[in-house]
């Protein structure tokens, strides 16, 4: 068990989000990540200060919030090094210490405001919404499409989808695990430890995930 805090763990404290569908929660995700493109840098610094807000309401500590925006953090500074590298190539040398290749353009920061953002709202999906209501929200779905199409196929990609949504959240998990696993022995971050734990991390994870489907198999069997 994770005693510290995990990327997009589900949040057992009930809040407001909580008791909202399923299938709302996934319509509302969709459609303002794919509204985020069309909004101004103004719009998106207020946007993810709303959900911070929004997510203390639902009881997410500050934290927890922090924990699920790290791949943000970290794709921002690796595009930002990117960007600072590739201003470095294109000039000469006689204004190589021209400070203005280490401000970032407003693209840079658009990029990286949009990322957040859809973060924090994938965040809150998996924060409120367990794998059994995925699950059945999905298998609803389907069910409906094959009504509609009239469809005679016994086949259901409801196991495959949700256990692909739930792979993520399970993946931070064992990473949480291997990670203070790895720190309780003594060991200190650095290029060793990406090398011996990304092979453990990899085996633990496909693991549990062929454990769920044989699972899953077993209950669609019997």
């Amino acid at each position: 068990m994770v005693k510290g805090r995990t990327l997009f763990k589900y949040k057992i404290k009930k809040g407001p989000l909580h008791k909202l569908p399923v299938i709302l929660k996934i319509i509302m995700m969709i459609l303002f990540s794919s509204l985020c493109f069309l909004l101004s840098l103004q719009l998106h610094i207020a946007l993810i200060l709303l959900l911070f807000i929004f997510a203390f309401i639902c009881k997410i500590t500050f934290w927890e919030q922090l924990t699920d925006l790290k791949p943000a953090l970290y794709y921002s500074v690796f595009m930002y090094i990117l960007s600072v590298i590739s201003s470095i190539t294109k000039i000469s040398s006689d204004i190589f210490f021209n400070t203005s290749i280490f401000m970032p353009n407003q693209e840079y920061l658009l990029t990286a405001l949009r990322l957040t953002f859809i973060i924090q709202l994938s965040a809150l999906f998996f924060r409120t919404t367990s794998f059994m209501e995925i699950k059945e929200c999905l298998n609803m779905i389907e069910h409906f499409i094959k009504r509609f199409f009239k469809i005679q196929s016994k086949s259901f990609f409801t196991d495959t989808i949700s256990l692909f949504l739930m792979f993520i959240p399970d993946f931070f998990i064992v990473w949480s695990n291997v990670n203070l696993a790895w720190r309780a022995r003594g060991g200190k971050p650095g290029i060793k430890k990406i090398k011996i734990l990304i092979f453990v991390l990899i085996s633990i994870s496909f693991e549990k995930a062929a454990l769920k489907a044989r699972a899953i198999e077993a209950r669609n069997i019997y």
